[in-house]
């Protein structure tokens, strides 16, 4: 028996790398009847000579959207333009990792495309995620992101056509990845990644996944969410337990007045919780 991790996942195949070697193997029928469902990014035992998963090891995180366990970081890929920069979908996946406990960065794709008015709001966009303490790149700082990832594992995730397969090859060229096109009729990118599978690239390894257009939170309960908004945390509210909705006098909604915390993300919080 070896131990290895799973770094590709088609149909009920999963590729374990055991040192620098790989192994295509099945999952025992155990897991199905434990309702356990190998990922990528376990790490696993394995029969090398009869090719099973034998066991699974215990998880340090997990996501649910794309669905992958063990990552350093999940990296936001997020288009200014085709699809259109959707801040409440991308402050929802922040949350989503966040819960996951796993650090999220951000990816700005497709800054050709955008205007001078909206690299501007860009710019000031960064400048307040960098100050929550979530980085963030554009896709034309490759050396800086590809210093910022070493020796990580990664998993990019975003929107359906953001770029995710694009920024692999910009990076390293020779994966040469299948990259989509927009559905112009949609309004969306067109799926090209079928599966969940690590690359190695330089130093990292970075799993690029299929995309999404939409992500639910309705597994984590209201506190949870609000504790994912970090520019909450520090708030001096004069309620215990505010929910910084319906109160009045709540420091987050002067701060928010005040232009300290950021409108969309507080219009985007207050979307996410339960009334």
């Amino acid at each position: 028996m070896l131990k290895g991790k799973i770094i590709k996942n088609i149909s009920n195949i999963y590729r374990v790398k055991v040192a620098n070697t790989y192994y295509d193997c099945q999952p025992r029928g155990k897991f199905r009847k434990l309702e356990l469902t190998p990922l990528v990014g376990d790490e696993v035992e394995i029969d090398e000579k009869n090719n099973y998963i034998l066991d699974i090891m215990k998880r340090q995180n997990e996501l649910d959207r794309p669905k992958v366990s063990n990552v350093d970081i999940a990296l936001i890929v997020t288009s200014l333009k085709e699809p259109d920069l959707s801040l409440n979908l991308l402050d929802k996946e922040i949350v989503s990792i966040i819960l996951a406990h796993i650090k999220p960065i951000i990816c700005f794709t497709k800054l050709d495309k955008a205007t001078k008015k909206e690299l501007q709001d860009l710019n000031n966009l960064r400048k307040y995620y960098e100050n929550i303490g979530i980085k963030t790149f554009t896709n034309t700082e490759i050396p800086q992101l590809t210093a910022y990832l070493k020796n990580k594992y990664i998993v990019l995730t975003g929107q359906t056509g953001a770029g995710k397969s694009s920024l692999i090859n910009k990076i390293d060229s020779s994966k040469n990845l299948l990259e989509g096109e927009i559905s112009y009729a949609l309004g969306r990118g067109k799926h090209t990644t079928r599966h969940t599978e690590f690359h190695l690239i330089k130093d990292f390894y970075i799993a690029d996944t299929p995309g999404f257009s939409s992500l639910s939170l309705e597994k984590y309960s209201n506190e949870e969410i609000k504790n994912a908004f970090k520019e909450f945390a520090n708030s001096n509210c004069l309620y215990k337990d505010c929910s910084h909705i319906k109160e009045e006098d709540c420091e987050i909604k002067k701060l928010v007045n005040a232009g300290k915390i950021l409108k969309s993300r507080y219009e985007n919080y207050c979307s996410f919780v339960r009334k």
